[in-house]
């Protein structure tokens, strides 16, 4: 008398136990004929689910959302041109971020990095975190001012 019974799983492994007992294949699956669980069965004729994945989980379900290596770090700082704010100078006076003064434009932009796009023709006097070298040069010449809340530790 056998006293411990091996599973099932680990007794069928000859030819053709794909299956392990249960007959075919389709018969050990869940919902029927479909396949298996989640996005199984989502071939040729099944473009009906993704519209019902996308309303669920949004848009970002499909596509590749891999890992990148670990060197490549996203930059994730606020960055701002210089053209972004001389295009945008009223909302930032609508804001409260910018105010008129007698000599130009006082900005206030203190988690930003200006990056120096575009032209200058107002005097800003602009309050950032950080400023590229091109952006600090074209605001000088336009009789303007950049102040940088931290520099960096050479």
């Amino acid at each position: 008398m056998k006293i411990k019974k091996r599973k099932k799983s680990s007794r069928m492994h000859g030819k053709g136990m794909g299956t392990h007992g249960t007959g075919s294949r389709k018969k050990s699956k869940k919902s029927g004929h479909h396949g298996g669980v989640g996005m199984a069965g989502t071939g040729k004729r099944a473009d009906h689910k993704k519209s019902l994945i996308l309303k669920l989980y949004g848009h970002g379900y499909f596509g590749k959302q891999g890992i990148t290596s670990r060197g490549t770090k996203r930059d994730k700082r606020k960055k701002m041109n210089l053209n972004a704010i001389e295009e945008n100078i009223e909302t930032l006076l609508k804001k409260g971020i910018a105010k008129k003064s007698k000599d130009g434009f006082e900005i206030i932009l203190k988690d930003y990095k200006i990056l120096g796009d575009g032209e200058v023709k107002e005097k800003l006097f602009i309050k950032a975190k950080e400023a590229s070298k091109s952006a600090i040069e074209k605001v000088k010449e336009a009789g303007g001012e950049i102040i940088l809340n931290h520099k960096k530790k050479e």
